[in-house]
């Protein structure tokens, strides 16, 4: 605690009581604190790193890093574009805080390493193995494995070349060419052929000697170096345009693995909601057969019908197909999370988490709305594309004016066959290019820049109104999903006890088989019910942290 000052510990705590031993406590361990002076909300035991008034963000190699310090805007309603530049997105991002552990991952659940390598045979994709997954390890098999995450860092590495390309263009380029060459020309036989024929009718001892050397070889050598000494600013405008293009690529890398946090989260709790239902589907079944049993047993015993005897049997059938459907779906959860993580084609995958609150939001609305402002690796996307598009406008006005080089050329030449020796030569000297009229060409790309710069100003208008909405609707789906595991941990009581009295009053003959059926069917629904208020909740923490930039929730 000594490295913070003037410390407000905010500790949040909820509990639902539920009547007959049902309770969901939900408590915040004092863990975070606000500091009053620096209007920062942080974790306590971490310092912020120097200078760094942003989250923590996915690491250029792609892996997700929680974020410790996070810097509260004091007018969230006016945040602009003017004042998103103050975060000066121009800027490459701070080295980002390495986690402190990785979760531990089953080397078999690691993918080929060939991307192009697919099964030929049945046997290669035959289920082997059935892995128990947490939501943490599949979090960090899809940091590894998730092809989308490849294709971004790859991408980024390629902007990271075209950098140093254009940053070549501020040295002198060197060029070496060296031709050697042999033949004999057409005119130089014509020529010989020629002294022949004028020569024919001479008498021998009075021609003259005629030169027969039809084959000339030779070898030319050339050295060249030119340098660009004024080009109106368009190299130096086209390395700042390559930066911007690295940072775009830096943000995606970060914007897709967050989205891909989210993606495997969602897909994790598909999964848990499929085996549940699976679960419940063979509740209502064993349900549905007790019924039948009982209905059965009166009947044998002449105090009941054969009508109760079908309307069981038709009950527990329709049960039988809910839980056949409930296992198909289960299965294409695990196919489907496996085929996001990359896994190998002979595994797949059991949920081990439990279902279970993630976690609860701590910070209020107006925080979540302005760390969203701040954090959004879209916005600063925006703005980057916007710096792009500016240098790539100067790049088009440098077409307008003069650009001047200096040359230096050295030439070697020898021609085996003509008596003579080695010859040189040299040139040297400036070079102007000025393109006086393009019938308007350099003038249209400045127009296409501008219009460029502003699409991006309207995207980023565009995405700030589009991630505040985000937030709010999943900071009230939040709200109103923790309301709702309340209201379904009563029904799911509620009906428990509504299922024994109808049976018991079955039973006793007072009671009919519809009101054992119907009290069944509730029961379903109430199971139901409170495991998708809980996956809902857990969805909408989910999207909160991903609209904020993954910052974690604190443990229930």
């Amino acid at each position: 605690m000594s490295t913070f000052r003037n410390f407000v510990v905010v500790s949040v705590s909820a509990a639902i009581a539920i009547p007959n031993g049902y309770a969901i406590a939900i408590s915040n361990p004092p863990g975070f604190a606000l500091d009053k002076a620096n209007q920062t909300y942080s974790e306590i035991g971490h310092r912020p790193p120097e200078g760094n008034a942003q989250m923590g963000k996915l690491s250029n190699q792609g892996s997700f890093l929680a974020p410790h310090s996070v810097q509260l805007g004091r007018n969230p309603s006016a945040f602009t574009l003017a004042q998103a530049q103050e975060l000066d997105p121009s800027k490459p991002p701070l080295a980002p805080v390495q986690p402190s552990g990785r979760t531990a991952i089953p080397g078999f659940l690691e993918p080929n390493p060939n991307p192009l390598q697919f099964p030929t045979r049945p046997e290669e994709v035959d289920i082997e193995v059935t892995q128990p997954l947490t939501l943490q390890q599949a979090i960090e098999l899809a940091r590894r494995n998730n092809r989308d995450l490849q294709v971004a860092q790859i991408q980024l590495e390629r902007a990271q070349a075209a950098l140093r390309e254009a940053q070549a263009g501020l040295f002198p380029t060197v060029d070496l060419e060296s031709v050697f060459s042999g033949g004999r020309s057409a005119q130089t036989e014509l020529s010989i052929e020629a002294q022949r024929e004028a020569q024919r009718n001479v008498p021998p001892e009075l021609r003259q000697p005629i030169a027969d050397e039809r084959t000339n070889t030779s070898l030319n050598t050339s050295v060249g170096i030119n340098y660009n000494i004024f080009t109106a600013g368009r190299v130096q405008a086209q390395i700042r345009a390559a930066r911007e293009q690295v940072r775009i690529n830096q943000l995606e890398v970060e914007r897709q693995g967050e989205q891909t946090r989210l993606d495997v989260s969602f897909a994790y709790y598909e999964l848990q909601r499929a085996d549940e239902q699976v679960r419940i589907s063979q509740s209502a079944v064993r349900n549905a057969e007790r019924s039948l049993a009982d209905a059965q047993a009166l009947f044998d015993a002449g105090l009941g019908t054969r009508f109760d005897v079908l309307r069981a049997q038709v009950q527990l059938a329709r049960e039988n197909q809910n839980l056949t459907a409930a296992r198909s779906d289960q299965q294409t959860r695990r196919r489907d999370l496996a085929r996001l993580l990359s896994l190998p084609q002979s595994v797949n995958l059991v949920a081990a988490d439990p279902v279970a609150l993630a976690g609860l939001w701590n910070p209020s609305l107006e925080q979540s709305i302005v760390l969203a402002f701040q954090n959004r690796a879209e916005l600063q996307q925006r703005l980057a594309e916007r710096n792009f598009n500016r240098e790539q406008r100067r790049v088009a006005r440098s077409e307008r004016f003069p650009q001047l080089s200096l040359f230096f050329n050295y030439n070697l030449l020898d021609v085996f066959n003509d008596g003579l020796g080695l010859a040189d030569g040299y040139t040297a000297g400036a070079r102007l290019r000025w393109s006086i009229f393009d019938g308007g060409a350099a003038n249209a790309r400045v127009a296409q820049e501008e219009a460029d710069i502003a699409i991006a100003e309207t995207q980023f208008a565009n995405d700030r109104n589009r991630i505040r909405f985000r937030v709010e609707e999943a900071y009230f789906a939040l709200q109103s999903n923790l309301q709702n595991i309340q209201t379904a941990t009563v029904a799911l009581e509620q009906a428990n006890e509504a299922l024994r009295l109808a049976r018991l009053r079955f039973q006793a003959g007072v009671g009919t088989q519809t009101e054992v059926i119907d009290a069944e069917n509730d029961l379903t629904r109430a199971e139901g019910d409170r495991v998708r208020a809980i996956l809902d909740y857990n969805r909408a923490l989910a999207t909160l942290q991903r609209e904020v930039s993954n910052l974690p929730a604190t443990a229930p």
